[in-house]
């Protein structure tokens, strides 16, 4: 066997010292993201070890018992609540048939436009004690407010039931995704062996789609340990909420890195696990012809048990919240032409746009140096670039502030001592750093829709750009951009969209008077104002709607 060699083998010899020199470009380059990707987990590392053991010891006697408890209990629930509503809604809308199906298909993906804070105010909203529907119950029945038991939105059972609500669409669109693509002769042997459709899905649907399942659930589950605004808001004490409370209310960075290494190290154990249940997703077909499943007409009663199943996530994971929403903004004296609201309007955008565009670049040049240079090297570097998903913002934040607040201060120190000069904070109190941090945490997802673009594009494409002459560089812009643009603006809108709603990095690392519509939602929520609240949040909804329809229109096509 022939080895696979580097593709500037292929270029003319005349043409190959200037085509290697672009190779390493985007070698550089690569790295140099890889690098930048990994710099805050060592920094988060480094500074907790640092912090010595007198911090880690006390809070080992005090918060950390608590936050671990709580973190893993709301884990263990949002892992229930999605893989039921995800796998189950994912069975009837594709093994079945009722009145309404097609549309159910589409509308379960609607919840992912929601960040789970704002799904928090909303129900805040109506079921607190002040709200419409304890109020309406004491009116009806005459009750006072000790004469009944409702239960507490403001609890850990309420924010796992927000993220369950948000989440869930991971697990749906994998699982539908697993049972699409099964034969359909396992299923009906096992029916023609005396089983129910029940038991038949029990014992070979199940099994055959558990990876991608899985992989559903771990991605629910990253995004529950990295969710701020939900359990802060409901006063629930997780590793998030910690970190955040020892780095501003306490002032104590030590205790803020600490907590983040061990969030750090539950989030990177999740990240191989979701890795390895990804690489084994797979199974083959004992046939030569794939037969598709044949769907299951229902009717009559289990007709409308499967309308209803489907119904109520998207009725309340959509639907009502935007009621809510919609009269909480009528209600409110929030202006959204006023001009703290433009200003608020124009730092996300600013924002969002800024990260998009450094995380799609980031996102070419590690896909492409794949490209040029399979091996081990080009993809150790996209795998560690890609480590970000699974860090929480919070985890972020902390990593970048305190290696570059150090520099800054020191930069400052010498400044004024050699020239009496101030300098300030160069770089930790910039917008530059928080895009940095957006550009950590959302590489993943750009790499992904990058890479799912490549694919399409055949190797006898670039031998042919080579020997006509082209370079690395030509050959990205004559060859693959044109091509990849769809893939490209859809990295760029998931990016955007991301950068919208994210709340902890944005709330640690802004420079100062910088908030956005996230961080404004986030404080009226904080001092009770909720109907100031909604303006903002119904923004940041729309915005996280344009994503969501990109992605009910493939499921529409498949």
């Amino acid at each position: 066997m022939t080895a696979m060699r580097d593709i500037d083998d292929y270029a003319p010899k005349g043409n190959r010292r200037g085509k290697r020199s672009g190779t390493e470009l985007f070698s550089v380059l690569a790295w140099s993201v890889a690098l930048a990707c990994i710099l805050p987990m060592v920094a988060v590392a480094l500074a907790a070890v640092g912090g010595g053991t007198e911090t880690i010891q006390h809070l080992a006697d005090t918060v950390l018992p608590r936050y671990a408890l709580t973190t893993f209990g709301l884990v263990a629930l949002v892992s229930v609540g999605t893989l039921g509503i995800g796998v189950g809604a994912a069975w009837l809308v594709t093994m079945t048939r009722f009145p309404g199906v097609r549309i159910f298909e589409i509308a379960l993906v609607l919840p992912l436009a929601f960040p789970a804070y704002v799904l928090a105010y909303a129900y805040t909203f109506i079921l607190d004690h002040p709200g419409i529907v304890q109020s309406t119950l004491r009116q009806v029945t005459g009750w006072g407010p000790r004469d009944y038991w409702f239960p507490e939105i403001r609890s850990l059972g309420g924010a796992a039931a927000m993220l369950v609500l948000v989440l869930y669409p991971y697990v749906y669109l994998l699982a539908r995704a697993a049972f699409l693509q099964q034969s359909g002769g396992a299923f009906l042997a096992a029916r023609a062996l005396g089983k129910n459709a029940f038991q038949a899905f029990w014992l070979v649907s199940l099994p055959m789609a558990r990876p991608a399942i899985a992989s559903g659930v771990l991605l629910a589950v990253m995004e529950t340990i990295a969710d701020f605004g939900t359990v802060s808001y409901f006063g629930v004490q997780t590793f998030a909420t910690g970190i955040y409370t020892s780095w501003f209310s306490m002032a104590d960075r030590s205790a803020a890195a600490q907590l983040a290494l061990c969030l750090l190290a539950f989030a990177l154990i999740l990240a191989v696990v979701e890795r390895s249940t990804r690489g084994k997703a797979r199974y083959h077909q004992a046939g030569k012809q794939h037969a598709a499943m044949p769907p299951a007409a229902l009717a009559g009663w289990q007709a409308a048990g499967a309308w209803v199943l489907c119904a109520v996530p998207v009725c309340f994971g959509f639907l009502l919240p935007v009621l809510i929403l919609f009269n909480m903004g009528l209600q409110s004296e929030q202006d959204l032409l006023s001009r703290r609201y433009i200003a608020f309007l124009q730092n996300s955008l600013t924002l969002a746009t800024l990260a998009a565009m450094l995380t799609v670049f980031a996102a070419v040049c590690l896909g492409f140096y794949q490209r040029l240079r399979p091996g081990r090297p080009s993809s150790a570097a996209a795998y560690m670039s890609r480590l970000g998903y699974a860090v929480p913002g919070g985890v972020i934040a902390v990593g970048l502030m305190v290696p570059f607040a150090a520099f800054d201060n020191a930069l400052d120190a010498w400044m004024r001592a050699n020239f009496e000069i101030r300098t300030g904070l160069l770089i930790s109190g910039s917008i530059w750093l928080l895009v940095a941090a957006y550009m950590v945490r959302f590489l993943a997802a750009a790499l992904g829709a990058y890479e799912s673009g490549q694919s399409t594009v055949h190797a006898n494409m670039d031998s042919a750009a080579r020997s006509l002459g082209q370079g690395p560089l030509g050959m990205l812009r004559r060859v693959h951009l044109p091509m990849l643009t769809p893939s490209l603006l859809t990295a760029l809108l998931i990016v955007f969209v991301d950068v919208m709603k994210e709340l902890p990095a944005t709330l640690i690392m802004r420079p100062f008077n910088y908030d956005t519509l996230a961080v404004q939602a986030y404080r009226l929520a904080s001092d009770e104002r909720l109907e100031g609240a909604a303006v903002p949040s119904l923004v940041i909804v729309a915005i996280g709607l344009l994503p969501v329809i990109l992605i009910c229109r493939q499921v529409g096509r498949r």
